[in-house]
């Protein structure tokens, strides 16, 4: 199934979810690339009834490298359904981790929706326009080799095709989000560590069409506070 390259989605191929019984029509045929949801044959990731941020900050090129790889580094994030931490892999993801540090403590994340959720797969964020088509105004490539799979509370990032990263991520919250193992192209970089709960009540959110097979874009708005980021 193709995706839509302007979109940044989580998507497995429709076949392959029809095969497997499952409902993730919404999940194109990868995780999350620029349309990271977990859809993919539509590819299009929800509009959530999001507002567009005005000015959302923007760079030319990905950031220099900051972070310590022998370092941990934990994501505390609060959102308007309450709060979860994320474990980061900077090992395994050096790059991406230090991209979402850096967007991270920049603000980039603050006030943004979730404009993607099918409860049994994934939920989506990351893009300051709110509907699958923004990022921070650059690309960088994918870090694929790890052994981790994608399942509940695995973070990791939504693309529009091969080395095409910016600022969205989706983060697995159900059965068929282990799907993905099956083509594992987008990138893992951290795991929900505590606040699963809240997870779920976020992918509980109630959902309407939008431009997909399956129900993915949310009636209610639910955003992101703040991200703060911790290094030991």
């Amino acid at each position: 199934m193709s995706i839509q390259m302007t979109r940044t989605t989580i998507g497995i191929a429709l076949s392959s979810l029809l095969l497997a019984g499952m409902m993730l029509s919404g999940c194109g045929t990868k995780p999350a690339p620029a349309d990271q949801g977990a859809g993919g044959s539509s590819g299009a990731p929800a509009q959530g009834g999001q507002t567009e941020q005005a000015k959302p900050k923007s760079w030319s090129s990905p950031p220099a490298m900051t972070i310590d790889t022998a370092k941990t580094y934990k994501a505390a994030v609060t959102t308007s359904q309450g709060t979860f931490t994320i474990e980061l892999y900077p090992k395994e993801a050096p790059k991406t981790v230090n991209n979402f540090v850096f967007l991270a403590r920049e603000g980039f994340y603050n006030d943004v929706v979730f404009h993607r959720i099918i409860q049994s797969f994934m939920i989506q964020t990351g893009d300051p326009k709110g509907n699958g088509t923004g990022g921070p105004g650059y690309k960088f490539e994918d870090e694929l080799k790890t052994t981790r799979k994608y399942e509940p509370g695995i973070v990791a990032m939504a693309n529009s095709g091969a080395n095409t990263n910016g600022s969205q991520f989706f983060i697995c919250t159900g059965e068929d989000s282990k799907n993905l193992n099956r083509t594992p192209n987008y990138t893992i970089f951290g795991k929900v560590i505590e606040g699963m709960d809240t997870i779920q009540k976020i992918a509980a959110t109630p959902v309407e069409a939008g431009g997909e097979q399956v129900p993915s874009k949310p009636t209610q708005k639910v955003v992101i506070q703040s991200i703060a980021i911790t290094e030991k």
